[in-house]
């Protein structure tokens, strides 16, 4: 049971999202914030112009989300931003510790997203691997690839997996004990641990746990100590065939300030890259994201939002939010033309229009002196190579598409031919000065279309 007040809100709210679909919450419920915990009541404090709305709405959610989060008995009252408690000496939250609680760093539920499941999740080249490996994980866990490494930009989906693997084995597990941290949660509770002079309680329950997730693992870089007690962790963890499962937003060998044995050790069992969903794939996942919300969104409406927001999987169910919520707020029917113009006021819009990569093809084609078609097909030609890679340099400077789109436009190459590249001629403009002026004229050129 959470006993300060911070946990208490944060347990709060965690049952406010299992009930909520996610553009409910965003209008609604993100805006609120706690003001105080006094005994058994909570004070929630909301903005002026949605406090009655939510106190005619949402206040029966908030108790029953109350009752599970934090008390039984408990009461919440809604109060405005100017509020301020009544100085009567009393703790900001005196809370009676059930019997089974330890009171130790920790004691609270682990907070899997019951949302995150592997049923939930959609699948597409860029994530084939990485759910395969977190699925077999799951169903043997300390058998199947341990540790296992998931890495990839933020907002693609490892925590998904991450979330999906704990939720499996807590379903069909036969009583594993799964434990869930981030590696910000794990430094505090060991920290914590410290001060108490705990650490046997906070070393049982990592070294314990049947399957451990950890999230985030690139933030042990400067945590000297905690990274030591990681490493540890980490042994004992392997050592006795207990299944764990990381993510990193980069490769074990990327992270800085990691010492070899710990990246020797990331490495030691699968290590599987979340990339960027494609088209296809970011319209499937909205798809899925309206029917879970009951969003009532036309193909044609979901198709321009994954056109235009690329970068992650956050990103775009964000931007979906954002849409559905400023139609729903306006009183207005959700187009096409409305994401437009929503994600363009919002500065959501991270996807330049699909023509650019081949504006950037074409000028480039006419700087070099060679035909579109061989700088799309197979031709090895000198020049030709140089001009290609000169475009997907310029291709992802320019615009916000990924390696991998990049690639497919640029003749069905994949992204690692485009990474490639870009090095190739980011060392060339600083050497070369054929290269450097072909480049600027194309900037320019780009910059100012005839």
């Amino acid at each position: 049971m959470p006993t300060h007040p911070e946990e208490i809100w944060d347990a709060i709210r965690t049952e406010l999202r299992r009930e909520t679909p996610d553009f409910k919450f965003h209008i609604w419920l993100e805006p609120l914030s706690l003001a105080a915990v006094r005994g058994q009541t909570v004070y929630v404090r909301a903005p002026e112009h949605i406090r009655t709305s939510v106190a005619e709405r949402y206040l029966p959610l908030l108790r029953r989300a109350a009752a599970i989060g934090f008390d039984e008995r408990a009461l919440v009252e809604i109060v405005g931003e100017n509020w301020e408690a009544a100085a009567d000496g009393a703790a900001p939250a005196s809370v009676a510790t059930r019997t089974g609680d330890s009171g130790a760093p920790g004691a609270h539920r682990d907070r899997l997203n019951p949302k995150y499941t592997f049923d939930q999740f959609v699948i597409g080249a860029g994530n084939r691997f990485a759910h395969a490996a977190s699925l077999a994980a799951a169903e043997l866990p300390g058998h199947s690839y341990n540790p296992l490494f998931l890495h990839g930009s933020p907002g693609l989906g490892k925590t998904h997996l991450l979330h999906a693997v704990g939720n499996y084995v807590e379903r069909y597990g036969s009583g594993l004990q799964v434990r869930y941290a981030t590696i910000e949660e794990f430094t505090s509770e060991f920290v914590e641990a410290v001060r108490r002079n705990s650490t046997a309680a906070f070393k049982q329950r990592f070294r314990g746990a049947d399957v451990v997730l950890i999230d985030d693992v690139q933030f042990l870089a400067g945590r000297d100590k905690t990274r030591e007690e990681f490493f540890h962790t980490f042994n004992t963890l392997i050592d006795a065939g207990r299944q764990l499962v990381m993510t990193s937003d980069r490769a074990p060998e990327d992270i800085p300030g990691i010492e070899g044995r710990l990246i020797e050790r990331f490495r030691s069992g699968l290590v599987a890259e979340v990339d960027t969903p494609e088209l296809e794939v970011r319209m499937a996942i909205l798809a899925k994201r309206a029917r879970l919300d009951n969003v009532a969104a036309d193909p044609e409406v979901l198709a321009e939002v994954a056109s235009r927001v690329t970068t992650s999987v956050r990103a775009l169910e964000g931007a979906l939010i954002r849409v559905v919520a400023y139609a729903s707020m306006k009183g207005e029917r959700v187009t096409p033309a409305l994401v437009r113009h929503v994600l363009r006021r919002l500065q959501a819009d991270d996807a330049p229009d699909a023509r650019s990569i081949n504006e950037i093809l074409e000028a480039t084609a006419q700087e070099f002196g060679v035909e579109l078609g061989e700088l799309k097909g197979k031709s090895r030609r000198r020049p030709v190579a140089k001009a290609r890679h000169v475009a997907m340099y310029l291709a992802q400077e320019l615009t916000q598409h990924t390696p991998g789109e990049i690639g497919r436009a640029v003749g069905e190459r994949d992204r690692t031919t485009v990474n490639h590249a870009v090095k190739q001629v980011d060392v060339a403009v600083n050497n070369d000065q054929l290269v450097r002026n072909s480049v600027n004229n194309l900037r320019r050129r780009l910059a100012h279309p005839s």
